[in-house]
């Protein structure tokens, strides 16, 4: 009876202890450290000028088309529609495949092209205005980017050379800037180029001077020299015949006075 009075105690005792352990909290997990956070990358400034990016362009196969490649590239319809309008792209295509010069081309986009058109300066063109003006975003050879690092300037262009049509390319690490000397931007993208084709985009229109700077007034005509006609009579002078004619009517009068004073004389 000892026993079994003695058994059941140490069985109160362990349910006892069993009850107090499972009440305890357990230990707290230690707390992570917060992650460091990383820093943003610096964002670029103006002065970090980026490359032009390359603008990815399918050309079918066959004979280069300059059209082709700018409807396909997008967001070029106004200059398209104004090489098409001038016939520019016979040439164009002449120059491609029967030339072994090349084409470099500047290609403004439909934004540059609607500063002009809302303006009205484009449609104020001649036609031979607007196919020099087509032209003179032409060059008559290819020019990778690499070549503008040394080409010289100005480089001559399908609209001719010279201080009117001027056009100078000046590159930095990351720029190629083209100026006209009233038109100063830079090359935003490459649009396309192979061994015989090079097209720039560009977001501004290549204003020539020839076209868009106002021009000098012409200077007044002289005044005509008088002829001089050894052959030509001079103006004859009217004689002065007033002297002669009072001695006529004074005679007249002394004659008609004589006569009278004879008549009144007595025979």
């Amino acid at each position: 009876m000892k026993q079994l009075i003695s058994f059941s105690f140490s069985l109160v005792l362990l349910f006892l202890h069993c009850t107090q352990t499972l009440s305890q909290p357990p230990n707290a997990a230690p707390a992570k450290a917060p992650a460091a956070a990383t820093a943003p990358p610096p964002a670029a400034t103006s002065a970090q000028a980026s490359p032009p990016v390359m603008v990815p362009v399918q050309v079918s196969k066959g004979p280069v088309n300059v059209i082709k490649i700018l409807q396909k590239a997008g967001h070029f319809a106004f200059f398209t529609r104004l090489i098409k309008s001038t016939q520019e792209d016979i040439q164009l295509f002449s120059q491609l495949n029967d030339s072994r010069d090349g084409v470099t081309i500047f290609a403004p986009t439909d934004g540059a092209f609607s500063a002009i058109i809302k303006s009205g300066v484009l449609n104020s063109l001649t036609d031979h205005q607007k196919i020099e003006l087509v032209q003179f975003h032409i060059i008559p050879r290819i020019l990778t980017t690499a070549n503008f690092q040394t080409v010289s300037n100005p480089i001559t262009t399908l609209a001719g050379s010279g201080n009117r049509f001027a056009l100078n390319v000046i590159t930095t690490e990351n720029l190629v800037n083209v100026t006209t000397g009233l038109t100063n931007t830079s090359i935003s993208a490459i649009v396309y180029t192979d061994s015989q084709l090079a097209i720039y985009q560009v977001d501004k229109v290549l204003l020539p001077l020839d076209i868009f700077a106002p021009k000098p007034p012409a200077p007044a005509p002289a005044p005509p020299k008088p002829k001089k006609d050894d052959g030509a009579e001079s103006p004859m002078v009217p004689e002065d015949t007033s002297g002669s004619v009072i001695c006529m009517v004074h005679n007249t009068l002394l004659m008609f006075g004589v006569g009278l004073v004879a008549a009144a004389l007595p025979l």
